[in-house]
């Protein structure tokens, strides 16, 4: 699938829009998103929230696999679960999400949230599930 495709549907996306996360790099099984600081982004403390890394974490594995399957691939989120490692102030957040195995229901990854110089946010595993169309 051709970056541009995703990322003019992403931009259709509410909830994408509202944090600004732009496609870096679309390769088999993998991607890289990027949200550009804003402070619209930040909790009380001038942290950035973590729903932020948690869309990033699921938005950018989504892209990783539809990416290889295609975009009208019927998947949903079927768990995601995040650490959170290390407090993000007035950075831009890069995101990497690959996808370790493409079951025939369910499909397996993780991803990563990283500062430019590759310092870690957060890590997340990353499970969808294929919906099965009667």
């Amino acid at each position: 699938m051709q970056l541009a495709t995703l990322q003019a549907k992403l931009d259709q996306m509410a909830f994408v829009q509202f944090y600004g996360l732009q496609i870096e790099t679309l390769e088999p099984n993998r991607c890289i998103t990027k949200i550009t600081y804003q402070n619209k982004l930040e909790r009380p403390g001038g942290i950035v929230a973590g729903p932020t890394f948690m869309m990033a974490a699921d938005v950018t594995f989504w892209l990783a696999l539809v990416g290889e399957l295609g975009i009208e691939t019927p998947v949903v989120t079927a768990n995601l679960q995040s650490s959170f490692l290390n407090a993000c102030r007035e950075q831009d957040i890069w995101c990497e999400a690959k996808v370790i195995k493409f079951g025939r229901r369910l499909i397996y990854g993780s991803a990563e949230c990283r500062n430019h110089r590759g310092d870690i946010f957060t890590h997340h595993t990353v499970t969808y599930a294929r919906l099965i169309r009667d």
